[in-house]
């Protein structure tokens, strides 16, 4: 016996219906990161990824910019971060992850350095580190991974709608329930002398 789905009154599934409003939702926090670039640019982020971060970020910044960040996140939150990015190195280090195109070594000192495995995969600039970083916590976010952001208060505000984009909706669905009519039966043109006055 089959399974059948069941319909609403306007004849989607379950499963339609869903897969809409999944839809709505990554495009309201699509939207939300369009209006709130800032989201990428506290040192909050780091924590999410220590490691990808002083790769795309943190190796191209100053000693000055280091320095105004690490004020900005003040002492407990400069501990933190170097707590969390060491943790996050030695674990790359016992447990290495043939996925990433970085490799972890220590060397004779005790430090623990990264070597790029493939030279193509790194950032060449300031710009396009930063370009990738955003790219790669913007897939994050909408992927519900960032744990401290209440997701719900983006994904229930209409606010983030596409308001261009619903409007074409509606639209489409207009057209699409209209039938094709011909004015006048017979195939003879009413209302036309077939002369231009002018």
């Amino acid at each position: 016996m089959k399974d059948i789905e069941a319909t609403s009154t306007s004849g989607k599934t379950n499963e339609e219906r869903n897969a809409e409003k999944r839809i709505v939702i990554k495009n309201r926090r699509h939207r939300y990161l369009e209006l709130h670039p800032e989201y990428f640019h506290g040192s909050n982020l780091e924590l999410a990824d220590p490691l990808l971060y002083e790769r795309l970020v943190r190796r191209f910044q100053s000693s000055a910019e280091r320095e105004k960040e690490g004020k900005q996140r003040g002492y407990t939150g400069n501990l933190e971060a170097d707590l969390v990015r060491s943790e996050a190195k030695l674990a790359a280090l016992r447990n290495p992850d043939t996925q990433r195109s970085v490799v972890y070594q220590r060397v004779e000192d005790g430090s623990i350095t990264s070597t790029e495995a493939d030279r193509d995969e790194s950032a060449q600039s300031r710009e396009e580190g930063r370009r990738r970083w955003e790219d790669i916590m913007g897939q994050r976010f909408l992927k519900s991974e960032d744990e401290e952001f209440e997701y719900a208060d983006v994904d229930e505000n209409e606010e983030y709608d596409d308001r261009g984009e619903i409007d074409r909706k509606a639209l489409q669905r207009y057209l699409d329930t209209e039938e094709e009519a011909f004015v006048g039966e017979g195939g003879k043109p009413e209302g036309e002398t077939g002369i231009q006055d002018f």
